[in-house]
């Protein structure tokens, strides 16, 4: 029986995936397993039952991953699981800023009680108009499961796409319609778009990727679109350059004091991935990948932690453990199993910068005293027996 919690709210569909050998608890410390969306976890003490969490989305800002690699707690995402629902937001921000559609609206509701709304609204639309977004040029940092799909739909609207990645996946240029433009350098973006949108995640490296000297470089009357992350931005700096009529518009999906109510502002309450469909797909990721793992130790799309399958444990017991990722870990745990007597049917050992990970699999139960061996061993975070 394993036992899991919801920090959130979590799609039905999803839950509907677990089996009668999974038992929802309330509390935190009575989990194995943790499913979240939003929940701040980085202000929770996580205790060290937890074997994994799973955020029912892409962005892992409110989990303290680090903490959790070293505790040897498996932290997932779902990447690629909203992307559809945000590609459609990011659109709709590009068509709301192109065209003052929000101030129009806006207008119409403050003259409604005017017996003469339709005549004086043929008069006041002009200070609504805007142009089209077809022929314009979009550009597009970072080209994942969000921005490759943006990157094929603004070119379907005729839109001239420009796409900078220089990670870019080899399957993501595949998905990539021959259309777009691969720019070398971000500044060919910055030099040549009307329209640009960010779709990067948040490092070190990024923060604030979009500040003054990076907004001196693009042309006037420039359209910015953030539905990634805010801290992306130097928005202190966006929003002067608003006020300057350097960029026409900014629109975000989030909301902070810095730009909220701000002149050529349009912000959006973090709807990207708020629809049914979004919240279902994350669901079902996020279960599908706490099952795999807790019942056969498989780990895919770990945040802390390398991709790691061996499929469904067909041997006698399979072994799971996490580990620094330093020399000679290996040679220790055979020698452990070894000296117990047990042979080792299959093994595979996978490592993601500072931290390992390692499951074998045995043609023979394995003793406690293995376990505890095992455990013994400097640098060994976590032993599990998954069968």
């Amino acid at each position: 029986m394993f036992q899991y919690t919801c920090l959130n709210p979590i799609a039905q569909r999803g839950l509907d995936l677990l089996p009668d050998t999974y038992q929802k608890v309330e509390e935190l410390k009575d989990a194995q397993a943790v499913l979240v969306r939003s929940a701040k976890m980085t202000e929770m003490e996580i205790p060290g039952g937890v074997l994994a969490i799973a955020r029912a989305g892409a962005g892992v800002n409110n989990i303290p991953v680090y903490d959790c690699a070293e505790k040897g707690i498996v932290v997932f995402n779902t990447p690629g699981a909203n992307a559809n629902g945000v590609k459609e937001l990011v659109l709709a921000g590009m068509l709301l800023a192109s065209r003052d559609i929000v101030g129009g609206v806006e207008w119409i509701k403050a003259n409604q009680e005017d017996p003469n709304i339709g005549k004086l609204a043929e008069k006041q639309k002009k200070q609504f108009a805007g142009c089209e977004i077809s022929g314009k040029k979009l550009g597009i940092i970072g080209l994942g499961a969000i921005g490759s799909l943006v990157a094929n739909a603004a070119d379907a609207l005729g839109m001239e796409v420009y796409g900078y990645d220089p990670y870019l996946s080899i399957d993501a240029a595949w998905n990539l319609s021959r259309n777009i433009h691969h720019s070398k350098t971000v500044d060919e973006i910055y030099e040549q778009c009307d329209y640009i949108t960010i779709h990067v995640p948040l490092m070190d490296s990024t923060r604030r990727m979009i500040n003054e000297d990076a907004i001196a470089k693009m042309k006037e009357h420039v359209v910015i679109l953030n539905f990634a992350r805010d801290l992306l931005a130097d928005e202190e700096a966006i929003v002067e350059a608003l006020e300057a009529g350097k960029i026409k518009r900014y629109v975000t999906d989030f909301a902070n004091p810095v730009v909220a109510g701000k002149k050529g502002v349009l912000v959006i309450p973090h709807l990207g991935a708020s629809t049914e469909e979004a919240e279902e797909n994350c669901a079902v990721m996020a279960v599908k990948e706490l099952r795999d793992f807790l019942e056969n130790g498989n780990i895919r799309n770990s945040v802390n932690f390398p991709n790691c399958d061996m499929g469904v444990c067909k041997s006698e017991a399979r072994v799971a453990i996490t580990h620094k990722n330093i020399p000679n870990m290996i040679s220790q745990f055979t020698k452990i199993l070894g000296d117990e007597g047990m042979n080792i049917a299959d093994l595979t050992n996978k490592s993601r910068g500072s931290y390992a990970y390692t499951l074998i699999d045995l043609e023979t139960k394995i003793p406690e005293a293995a376990v505890e061996a095992l455990k013994a061993v400097s640098d060994v975070s976590r032993v599990r027996v998954v069968k």
